[in-house]
């Protein structure tokens, strides 16, 4: 498959002042999909801002788009309970009319995972509700009516009627990076995400980075091999702004070409943008921004 670019749009905008504007923006870039984050408050300098909900941010946007697929990138058990949260996204799928796709992670610590009065859980507890998060989704989802009765997480006679406009269920986009991980996105992910590897961004360098991302593709490509299926029809999503080369890439036209470039060898299909942000470490320049979302795509192919 081709190199597609994606964006991600911080819910920071009023709707009727900017973010109205901004998402239909865009969609006339060009881009493939535009997701956002789904924290109820992120981290410095977001923590004390504006920061609106993901699930009416992409309703809202979806009424003013017609071909951009939209999501989250992404949720988290840390403040969500699959039955609810299953009858909003079969809801959002419906208005969007199929355009919706759900990037998911297990969290991580911070005020997302503290917000509900609830001491952060352990590495092993995250993983076991991630888990146990997805399966009930991926359930709700594409049965229509469920129960069920887990370690974290219960339903009895949930009711999803009619279901999700694409069949069987929209996609996920798993997020993951260990092997418990991977192996969830290869049982129900419909593709997969990584941000590379977080320990290298503060000391780490663009080729380390590079060889890790590389090694990642290769192992979520083994653990979709184990479930039977072809690691080529399983998109491999890059968010950036989170490796050693950070701002790199936004400098020129040129120097992104050569940084997706090097990206899609190493195997990712989808390279997911930060829509600008200034004074923050997304505060590319906007033009620059926009010369990258319309000139390379047909450089890329």
């Amino acid at each position: 498959m081709s190199l597609r670019l994606s964006t991600v749009i911080l819910p920071i905008y009023r709707w009727k002042e900017q973010g109205r504007e901004v998402w239909k923006r865009a969609e006339a870039l060009g881009f493939h999909a535009a997701y956002t984050y789904d924290h109820l408050s992120w981290r410095v300098p977001f923590r004390d801002r504006t920061w609106f909900g993901a699930i009416p941010t992409l309703t809202a946007a979806a009424g003013v788009t017609e071909r951009l697929r939209l999501g989250t990138l992404v949720t988290s058990p840390n403040f969500r309970h699959p039955v609810p949260f299953a009858k909003e996204l079969m809801t959002l799928d419906d208005v969007s009319d199929g355009r919706l796709t759900l990037g998911i992670g297990a969290g991580g610590t911070g005020f997302d995972a503290e917000v509900l009065g609830q001491q952060p859980w352990s590495p092993k507890e995250r993983a076991d509700r991630f888990a146990e998060f997805v399966a009930l989704l991926d359930r709700l989802l594409t049965q229509g009516d469920s129960s069920f009765s887990g370690s974290f997480y219960s339903a009895f006679e949930a009711r999803d009627i009619p279901g999700c406009v694409q069949r069987p269920r929209l996609p996920f986009a798993v997020a993951a990076t260990g092997p418990r991980g991977m192996r969830l996105a290869a049982k129900y992910g419909q593709a997969w995400v990584t941000t590379g590897d977080p320990s290298l961004f503060e000391e780490g360098t663009p080729e380390q980075s590079l060889a890790a991302i590389r090694g990642q593709v290769e192992r979520v490509a083994a653990a979709l091999a184990a479930e039977g299926r072809d690691p080529a029809d399983v998109p491999k999503i890059f968010l950036t702004g989170f490796t050693p080369d950070y701002t790199q890439p936004f400098t020129s036209v040129d120097a992104f070409v050569d940084f997706a470039g090097r990206h899609a060898e190493a195997g990712i299909d989808e390279i997911v943008l930060h829509w600008p942000v200034a004074d923050t470490i997304f505060g590319h320049d906007p033009d620059v921004f926009e010369r990258i979302a319309t000139e390379t795509p047909a450089q890329l192919s």
